[in-house]
């Protein structure tokens, strides 16, 4: 299944490509941008088994490249420092618990724009990432969890407190929508919203494993800068 899924997203990408250079009809001269971005992530995990949980707070950014050739299209690359994991949602109970992994993510997006002065666009495409740490934020003892008064252990999962993020590798596909505006000829700042989806898992997960798939999911939303070098 996940493989199918990159299959699809390289087989849009290209079909979006052809798409796009055939309705180019005139001749567009190449523009060749760097940028900043920074920005919020929300996240969480997809576990199978379940774990109750809510959105986790982190922090992304990087370093941007942006080349566009024909007229409404472009290809993007970056290089970004985010924060990614999943806080536990313990409802009645006056527990927390939260998870940060820490990873460098580099996507290539095909980047497709509308307008001139200020430009809608739509960014999409496959993205790697490698996990360069992580951190755990709790009020209680994890590891002993029979000696914590009063703790859900028989109402929850609880297998994801002794499980390292092991996979060092991550990869997975990300999307987003946002708008462009130019201050003059070569410089301009964008807002993006971006949604991600990992096909890797972040714990270690398997059929004979106690989780089945620990997928990562992320909102980001950045604010970015374009200095236009041709």
């Amino acid at each position: 299944m996940k493989k199918s899924a990159v299959v699809a997203s390289v087989v849009l990408i290209l079909a979006v490509m052809c798409s796009i250079r055939s309705y180019s009809q005139t001749h567009y001269a190449s523009n060749v941008s760097f940028g900043v971005k920074g920005g919020v992530d929300l996240s969480r995990i997809s576990f199978t088994p379940s774990v109750k949980q809510s959105f986790n707070m982190g922090y992304n950014g990087g370093v941007t490249f942006r080349y566009i050739e024909e007229n409404h299209f472009g290809l993007i690359a970056e290089v970004n420092f985010e924060q990614r994991g999943w806080k536990e949602d313990f409802e009645e109970y006056p527990f927390e618990y939260s998870r940060t992994v820490n990873y460098i993510q580099i996507p290539f997006l095909a980047h497709i724009y509308f307008g001139r002065r200020g430009r809608f666009f739509f960014n999409a495409g496959p993205e790697i990432g490698f996990k360069i740490g992580e951190s755990t934020s709790a009020n209680f003892d994890y590891n002993n969890l029979s000696s914590v008064k009063d703790f859900p252990s028989g109402l929850r999962t609880t297998y994801q407190y002794q499980l390292a993020a092991e996979n060092k590798f991550d990869y997975g596909i990300s999307a987003g929508l946002g708008g462009e505006f130019n201050l003059n000829k070569r410089n301009s700042i964008y807002i993006e919203g971006r949604f991600y989806y990992g096909l890797g898992n972040v714990l270690k997960s398997g059929r004979r494993e106690l989780f089945r798939g620990s997928n990562s999911m992320s909102i980001m939303a950045s604010v970015g800068y374009w200095f236009r070098v041709k």
